[in-house]
C-alpha cells in the first residue's frame, strides 16, 4: 500500500478543522491493521502548508500547470506486489498531483492489480479512477473505497467490507 495524506488545518463539514493524523492516513492505517501488507508513506519533497487555503491553491496551481511534485523518499519497486493499493486524498475533484509523480515513478505495473481509496469532501472519487486508469494503462484498476474525510475514523467497517468485497481480507 502507498499512499498520501496530509495533516493539519482540513475542511470539515463547510469549516475548519485542525487534525494531527490526515485523513487518508487514518484509512490507510485502519487497513493495515486489517490486512498484512507492507506501507509506503508518500511525502512532498516540499511540503503542503499547514493550512487549508493555502494548500488549496497550491493544488488548483499544480493541477493547472500539470505539475509533479516532488518525493521527499524514493518509490518502492512494484514488480515485487501483485497488489497495490493507492491511498489519497480528493483534491480538485482529482488525486493530487504528487500521486501522479508517484504512479508515473513506478516501474512493473504492468499486469498488477491496482485498488484506489480515497478521502473526500464533496465529490467522492472525482475524476480519480478515470486517471489511474490512464496512468497505469497495463494494469487492473478494481474497485475503489471512497470515504467521507469527516467519517475516516469511524469507517472500519465500510473498509472491512470493501477489502472483503476485492478478496483482500
Amino acid at each position: 500500500m502507498a499512499y498520501f495524506s496530509r495533516a493539519g488545518e482540513n475542511y470539515w463539514y463547510g469549516g475548519r478543522r485542525v487534525l494531527q493524523t490526515g485523513n487518508t492516513q487514518v484509512v490507510a492505517e485502519t487497513i493495515a491493521e486489517l490486512v498484512d501488507l507492507e506501507v509506503h508513506r508518500i511525502e512532498a519533497a516540499d511540503p503542503y502548508p499547514f493550512e487549508y487555503e493555502p494548500t488549496v491553491q497550491r493544488s488548483w496551481s499544480e493541477v493547472r500547470t500539470e505539475a509533479r511534485p516532488g518525493i521527499a523518499h524514493p518509490s518502492p519497486a512494484a514488480d515485487a506486489f501483485d497488489v497495490i493499493l493507492l491511498g489519497s486524498p480528493v483534491w480538485a475533484s482529482q488525486e493530487p498531483m504528487i500521486m501522479r509523480t508517484f504512479v508515473e515513478g513506478l516501474d512493473g505495473l504492468a499486469g498488477k492489480q491496482v485498488y484506489p481509496f480515497v478521502t473526500y469532501a464533496v465529490s467522492g472519487f472525482g475524476s480519480v479512477l478515470d486517471h489511474y486508469a490512464e496512468l497505469c494503462p497495463d494494469a487492473s484498476i478494481g474497485d475503489g473505497l471512497a470515504v467521507r474525510g469527516e467519517e475516516a475514523t469511524s469507517a472500519e467497517a465500510e473498509i472491512r467490507t470493501w477489502l472483503e468485497g476485492n478478496g483482500l481480507l
